[in-house]
C-alpha cells in the first residue's frame, strides 16, 4: 500500500468534531501512547512473556495511524514525510557509504 493511500483511508476514521488544536493533541498523545504499547510488549518479554508478533504489528499500525493524523494536522502527506526523511538520511549517510558508527556519532543535524 502506498503511504498517501493509507493516509486517505486512515483519515476516514479521524474524529471530525474536534478542533484542529485538539486534533493535534490527539495525534501527539496517541502517538506516544501507541508507541508505549509497542514498548510494553517487549518490556513484558523481559518478564518471561512471549512476544506475539501479530500484536506488535497491530500496535505498530496504530502508531502509523497517529502519524497519519499528525501529518494531516501539519498539512503534509505521508509521502512527503517519508521522502523528507530519505533526503535527510542520504545527506547524513551518503548512498555510496551507508551507515557508519563514525557518521552516526558526528552526524549532521
Amino acid at each position: 500500500m502506498e503511504f498517501n493511500r493509507y493516509q486517505e483511508l486512515a483519515r476516514r476514521t479521524q474524529d471530525p468534531t474536534i478542533t484542529p488544536e485538539k486534533r493535534l493533541e490527539h495525534a501527539l498523545y496517541g502517538l506516544g501512547s501507541e508507541a508505549g504499547e509497542v514498548l510494553g510488549i517487549y518490556q513484558k518479554a523481559i518478564q518471561g512473556h512471549e512476544i506475539e508478533e501479530n500484536e506488535v504489528v497491530k500496535e505498530a499500525g496504530d502508531v502509523l495511524w497517529f502519524i497519519a493524523e499528525l501529518a494531516d494536522c501539519l498539512g503534509v502527506s505521508l509521502d512527503y514525510i517519508a521522502q523528507s526523511n530519505v533526503v535527510k538520511l542520504l545527506d547524513r549517510y551518503p548512498e555510496d557509504e551507508g551507515f557508519s558508527p563514525e557518521r552516526s556519532i558526528h552526524r549532521k543535524v
